[in-house]
């Protein structure tokens, strides 16, 4: 069985630069639109799923027309394992690099080493060790 997760965005090119070189996923190929990048924007997570970037006023036509959740409220947050807590140091220096914004310093808050950050649509990423 594969997995995808579709996400309202704001601004294609904000948010390819992110999760290509803050989360460091992978572009899928496909037809290019007039912005240069691929569309739909779709990028891989893992061998059997997608992360399908959808700007948010066509958002409806995968939400079955349910309301987009306003930037800053989460319905759902988002994980990224990595092997060791230096990984996750440098996977949250990276995605803050890229215009995301840490909500946790990394850390151990007594449960596994892990931080919180939110991309530039405000979407919520745990990025923690497995």
């Amino acid at each position: 069985m594969a997995f995808s997760v579709a996400l309202p965005i704001a601004d294609r090119r904000v948010a390819h630069d992110f999760y290509r070189d803050g989360l460091g996923l992978a572009l899928a190929d496909g037809p290019i639109a007039d912005d240069g990048l691929p569309e739909p924007l779709i990028f891989t997570l893992g061998d059997d799923g997608v992360l399908v970037l959808v700007p948010r006023d066509g958002f409806g036509f995968v939400s079955a027309d349910q309301e987009v959740a306003e930037r800053g409220h989460s319905e759902c947050i988002l994980g990224v394992t990595a092997g060791t807590p230096a990984e996750v140091d440098a996977l949250t220096d990276r995605a803050r690099a890229a215009g995301g914004v840490v909500k946790v310093e990394p850390g151990d808050p007594g449960w596994g080493y892990r931080s919180t950050v939110s991309d530039p649509d405000g979407h919520l990423w745990i990025l923690q060790v497995r």
